[in-house]
């Protein structure tokens, strides 16, 4: 059993943690859930002693009647990896981009002195095996893989040495609704058959419903609820446990009105990319990324685009926004044919919010110099007054204030740098927004709120949206209209509650079944 008893932190003399207090045992899952910055993420490092300098820790971390808090830095090695494993959110960062995946499982073991050259590399294809991943070659690196399979090599080294503890830190976060419900299923075989504790810590209350045996709800760094899932779940008794799982199932309220004429048109679109190459001069067939689309956007219309990732969601969307020509069919949007060669006056009326605004954002750029640079795309640019009352407009229709605009991006939280991408996106007073991921990277309460903007906007705005997403919970309560994309095709389409309610599909249904939902217990009427 590990346990936390009255575990704090602080850092620079800033409290994070109060008083955490849990156990795991083997085989269980113990889940831990609350907004972002609420100290899931920092509980885990305090576990793993990978906390930052100027971190001070009270309490203890007990394994084998030893506190891990008093270890030194030589006995810590030794456990991480060997007693304590760790999944990452993002396998991308985790991963050496320059090492290939079977040596970067074989190092586990030569690190740790259990296994010479030649015999790490044979645990490492039984580990990559286990994960599912026994048709990749052990010399491919990270760019060559999808995202699913590099998470799966990520856990493939953390269990390389069957950690008693495996801590999964927003293991499936960035990934489609189908592959994560293999990693979720992967995560729980291991469970089972390695005999492991498993710490979740996730912002998805339906992923741990299905997967916890208990839950821990945490906020501002203290545990406010805990005990086994289901009556957690279903007595709900601290209001911010009530409060998340009422985020989880928000829909915004939206105004019903009647269409108007279309904005955005494609027909029978194509985009292919070359084949991979055949010996040394010729190529094979060309990869279809988008094969014969047709989609129409009206007026204050919300369109939804669905699909796993690899589909051909975001080639179709850089056609979209006539960043990528075709080889086949048409695109229009406001009465103007659309190409990479399209003037900037039609490009002002198309913008797009993207999943992650900070990496968008130049970090060196006040927000009113953020919010202003799409003011490139008209003829006439306003002067610095015109400009900054502008950007104090855009600013209030989100929700922040002018005087806002004179701060810098890491002064925001995710949920307001969001609104500030969205307001950077309405400042040429667009007809048309194109929604990739806009909220796939917030927690519920945020994404909530997020949500309950982008349907007052359309309100008052008369907006069209282009919502493309892989979190179906997410396109269910904002669409009109969904596209179900598989291979580059469009295979289903209609109204959304109608898709939702009767896929007809086998693909539709086959992403519907996998999206994780929160069981009857969880719902409040």
């Amino acid at each position: 059993m590990i346990t936390l008893d009255r575990l704090s932190l602080a850092i620079h003399g800033e409290a994070i943690l109060r008083d955490v207090s849990f156990s795991m045992v083997p085989g269980k899952t113990f889940g831990l859930v609350g907004e972002s910055g609420s100290g899931k993420s920092m509980t885990a490092l305090a576990l793993m002693q990978l906390l930052p300098e100027g971190a001070e820790t009270s309490g203890a971390v007990t394994l084998d009647d030893g506190n891990l808090l008093d270890r030194p830095e030589a006995e810590m090695c030794a456990l991480r990896g060997n007693e304590l494993g760790m999944i990452f959110q993002e396998p991308m960062t985790a991963l050496n981009p320059v090492q290939t995946i079977g040596d970067q499982v074989a190092e586990t073991l030569r690190i740790h002195g259990v296994a010479a050259r030649a015999e790490a590399r044979e645990v490492a294809r039984a580990r990559l095996d286990r994960v599912g991943l026994d048709h990749v070659p052990l010399d491919r690196f990270p760019h060559e893989l999808s995202g699913g399979q590099r998470q799966r090599v990520c856990i493939a080294t953390a269990i390389a040495l069957r950690p008693r503890l495996l801590i999964a830190d927003e293991p499936t976060t960035a990934l489609d609704v189908t592959t994560q419900a293999q990693i979720l299923d992967l995560l729980r075989g291991l469970v089972e058959e390695e005999g492991m504790a498993l710490l979740l810590i996730t912002h998805d209350l339906a992923v741990v419903a299905d997967l916890a045996d208990h839950i821990a709800v945490m906020q501002d760094g203290e545990i406010v609820e805990q005990g086994p899932t289901r009556q957690v779940l279903s007595e709900q008794r601290h209001p911010y446990t009530r409060a998340l799982l009422e985020a989880s199932d928000h829909r915004p309220a939206r105004t019903p009105r009647p269409l108007g004429a279309p904005l955005l048109t494609a027909s029978d679109v194509e985009r292919h990319y070359p084949g991979p190459r055949v010996g040394l001069l010729r190529r094979g067939a060309p990869l279809k990324a988008v094969d014969g689309v047709s989609l129409m956007l009206q007026t204050g219309e919300s369109l939804g685009l669905v699909g796993e990732s690899g589909c051909g969601k975001s080639t179709l969307t850089r056609a979209l926004l006539g960043l990528d020509g075709v080889q086949g069919g048409s695109i229009a949007a406001l009465g103007n044919p659309v190409s990479p060669a399209m003037p900037n006056t039609l490009r002002a009326g198309i913008q797009v919010v993207f999943q992650d605004p900070y990496g968008s954002f130049n970090p060196r750029w006040p927000v009113e110099h953020l919010i202003a640079e799409p003011f490139h795309l008209l003829d006439a640019k306003p002067a610095r007054d015109a400009r900054r009352t502008r950007v104090g407009e855009a600013l209030q229709a989100v929700g922040l204030q002018p005087s806002d605009m004179d701060k810098y991006p890491h002064e925001f939280s995710g949920g307001q740098r969001q609104r500030i991408a969205i307001a950077r996106a309405l400042i040429t007073h667009p007809k048309i927004l194109v929604l990739d991921e806009a909220v796939s990277a917030l927690d519920v309460r945020v994404r909530a709120r997020i949500l309950d903007l982008l349907a007052d906007l359309q309100d008052r705005m008369g907006l069209s949206y282009l919502f493309i997403s892989h979190d179906l919970t997410v396109v269910r309560a904002i669409t009109d209209r969904v596209m179900v994309m598989q291979a580059g095709r469009i295979v289903e389409e209609g109204p959304t509650e109608q898709v939702f309610a009767a896929p007809q599909h086998d693909y539709t249904q086959a992403l519907l079944a996998a999206a994780p939902r929160l069981p009857d217990y969880a719902r409040k009427e």
